[in-house]
C-alpha cells in the first residue's frame, strides 16, 4: 500500500507565516505539521510516499524531507502547478500509485490515533474507499457523512447548511484505483476545484462500497493560528519529558519539559510545562516559560513571560512583555521594556522595538 501527502495550497488563512513557506511546514511542538502525517503513514507500515507540492516555496519541502531516507521512508515528489482541489491532486498521482491501494493524508491534519488498523482492514477488504469520521461541534464547516438507519454510509454532503449528522469527513482517505476514473470525469465545484467529497459521492451513487471508522481521538484541521496553538497544546501534553541541555542552579522546572542538546537554562528561570525547547538555545535570567509553549532551535529568551505560544527557530526575545496566545515566526527579534500583556502574530525576519 502506498501513501500520498498533500502539501500544496496557498494557506491564506495562515498569513503572514505562509508568505515565506508552505503552511504544512509550520512547526507544532517543534515538528512540521506534515511530519505528523508522514509518521502516521510510516507507523502503519506505509513507506512508499508521494508528496504533492506546488508554489514558489515548495523547494523548502524538498529541502526538509529530501528523499525520505532520514525519516525511514521513500519519498517521490509530484508537482501541482496550481491548487485545483484534493481530487485533482490525487489524480496527479496515478502513475505513482500504479495498481496499489493507497492512503491520502492532508498535510495540515493532526490526528492522535494510530491508523494501522484502518490500513489493515482496507487492505484485506473489497470496498472502493474507506474514510475516517469524527464528531464535531460545527459540522456545517466540513464534508458531512449521512448514514442510513442500519449505519451504512449513504451520502456525503459538502458544508451543508442543515447537516444531517455531526460526523465530519476528516482529511485522511483510503482509496483504490477506481477513484482515478471518477476524477477524470469529475466536474469542478463552485470553487472551481475538483472536490474529494464529490468524487466519493460518485462512488456511492455507482453502488461502490465505502466503509468508515469513527474516531474519538484528537483531530484538528489546522487552518488558522488558533488551530495551530490548540494543536501545539495537545501534542505537548502527549510528550515524554527529556533534558539534554545544561541547567544552572536556581532554576525551577515543573511538569513535562523537553530540552534539546546545547541549550542552557540559566539561573532565575522558571519553566512550567508542558514546554519544549529546541537545541542551542539560551534561556536567560528572568524568563518564565509557561504551559503549552514551544521554543525552536537557536533562540535567545530573556526577561519575559511566554505561555500558550509558539516561537520558531532563530528568535531573540529580550523584553519585559508578557506574551501569550502568540505565534512568532523564524528569526524574529523583539526588544522592549514594557510590562504589558501582548499577543503577537509575526511572520519571518521581523524586528520589533517597543
Amino acid at each position: 500500500m502506498k501513501g500520498i501527502i498533500l502539501h500544496g495550497g496557498f494557506g491564506t488563512r495562515l498569513r503572514p507565516f505562509t508568505y515565506t513557506r508552505p503552511k504544512q511546514l509550520l512547526p507544532i511542538a517543534n515538528v512540521p505539521m506534515s511530519q505528523c502525517g508522514l509518521n502516521s503513514l510510516k507507523n502503519a507500515g506505509i513507506n512508499d510516499i508521494a508528496i504533492i507540492i506546488g508554489g514558489e516555496n515548495s523547494y523548502k519541502v524538498k529541502d526538509y524531507y529530501g528523499n525520505g531516507e532520514k525519516f525511514g521512508v521513500k519519498i517521490t515528489y509530484v508537482e501541482q502547478d496550481y491548487p485545483k482541489g484534493i481530487s485533482h491532486a490525487i489524480g496527479l498521482c496515478q502513475d505513482f500509485v500504479d495498481t496499489d491501494k493507497f492512503a491520502v493524508f492532508l498535510g495540515d491534519n493532526i490526528l492522535l490515533k494510530d491508523i494501522s488498523q484502518s490500513v489493515k482492514d482496507f487492505e484485506k477488504g473489497d470496498e472502493a474507499a474507506r474514510i475516517l469520521l469524527c464528531e464535531v461541534s460545527n459540522p456545517s464547516q466540513f464534508g458531512v457523512a449521512q448514514l442510513s438507519s442500519d449505519g451504512s454510509l449513504v451520502k456525503i454532503v459538502e458544508k451543508p447548511k442543515n447537516p444531517p449528522t455531526n460526523l465530519a469527513v476528516i482529511g485522511i482517505y483510503f482509496l483504490t484505483t477506481s477513484i482515478f476514473e471518477v476524477i477524470a470525469n469529475l466536474k469542478p465545484s463552485w470553487r472551481n476545484e475538483l472536490e474529494i467529497t464529490d468524487a466519493l459521492q460518485v462512488l456511492l451513487e455507482s453502488k461502490q462500497k465505502i466503509s468508515y471508522d469513527v474516531i474519538t481521538h484528537y483531530w484538528k484541521d489546522t487552518g488558522t493560528p488558533s488551530d495551530i496553538i490548540d494543536a501545539n497544546k495537545i501534542l505537548l501534553s502527549q510528550m515524554e519529558p527529556y533534558f539534554f541541555g545544561i541547567r544552572e542552579d536556581q532554576v525551577i522546572i515543573k511538569g513535562n519539559v523537553m530540552v534539546g542538546k546545547g541549550t542552557t537554562i540559566r539561573k532565575g528561570v522558571t519553566i512550567e510545562g508542558p514546554v519544549i525547547i529546541g537545541e542551542n538555545c539560551i534561556i536567560g535570567d528572568g524568563a518564565y516559560l509557561g504551559p503549552n509553549t514551544s521554543i525552536g532551535n537557536n533562540c535567545k529568551i530573556n526577561s519575559c513571560s511566554i505561555n500558550n505560544s509558539i516561537v520558531m527557530d532563530g528568535c531573540e526575545i529580550s523584553c519585559g512583555l508578557k506574551i501569550s496566545e502568540s505565534i512568532i515566526s523564524y528569526n524574529t527579534t523583539i526588544k522592549s521594556n514594557s510590562p504589558k500583556n501582548t499577543i503577537f502574530t509575526l511572520g519571518e525576519d521581523n524586528k520589533i522595538l517597543l
